[in-house]
């Protein structure tokens, strides 16, 4: 028997973005979301600074000691993560949609089976001004099995340079799949928008994947990269 991927990245460029993406969704809704204590956002928050100092620290610097450390950090941000999600994410006010966003998966309520995706996407970068990307036309390689499986694309990115405090999440080398970028962003349409302000000249690359409701993933599609106009 198959085991199902845990939504949760083990990359830890893209679990910091991850955590960070959901502490910050999570911000904006602290009015709506009141029955979240204040406190639990910033006990989520210490551990994400902790690893993501031990995440910048310089490779050579980097010891088997501080691979342990950063290894035990990680877990110990995963599993309060996962506990924050469970305790306080899972049910009303939060959303399905909201969840989505997040990019955490949507529990079955309804005991059907929806297959994991099993097509790849494809799609055409345009770029219509000074700083903005766009991913057009937007569609599978390909004819689903049940459509219900490819429910929406998620669209990874991210930028080769310097980390900066517009974007802490570089990445240093050229990516050979989607587990090497850090950003992303979920969309059931079938273009979506990126503004790359204060980046132009610097090159970006994309690689998407279809998600079902549940948040089963299919198979990558190749990277696409561009220089930012």
């Amino acid at each position: 028997m198959s085991r199902k991927k845990d939504y949760m990245p083990t990359n830890v460029l893209q679990f910091v973005a991850f955590m960070q993406g959901i502490i910050n969704y999570v911000n904006t809704q602290k009015t709506a979301w009141s029955h979240i204590p204040a406190q639990k956002i910033s006990n989520l928050s210490a551990l994400l600074d902790d690893l993501e100092v031990l995440k910048d620290t310089a490779a050579s610097q980097r010891t088997p000691a501080h691979t342990l450390a950063r290894n035990n950090s990680q877990a110990a941000a995963t599993k309060a993560l996962r506990a924050f999600v469970n305790q306080y994410l899972r049910f009303e006010p939060v959303t399905d949609v909201d969840l989505v966003e997040m990019g955490i998966p949507v529990r079955d309520t309804i005991h059907t089976t929806v297959p994991p995706p099993r097509i790849p996407v494809e799609g055409v970068l345009a770029f219509p001004a000074a700083g903005l990307v766009e991913m057009r036309e937007i569609r599978g390689v390909g004819t689903p099995l049940d459509k219900r499986a490819d429910h929406g694309v998620r669209i990874y990115y991210g930028i080769i340079g310097t980390p900066s405090e517009s974007d802490k999440f570089r990445i240093t080398d050229r990516p050979r799949t989607g587990d090497d970028l850090p950003h992303s962003v979920f969309t059931r349409r079938k273009h979506q928008r990126f503004d790359f302000a204060g980046e132009s000249g610097k090159e970006v690359f994309f690689c998407m994947r279809y998600e079902n409701m549940k948040g089963d993933a299919g198979p990558w599609g190749t990277i696409i990269s561009a220089f930012i106009p």
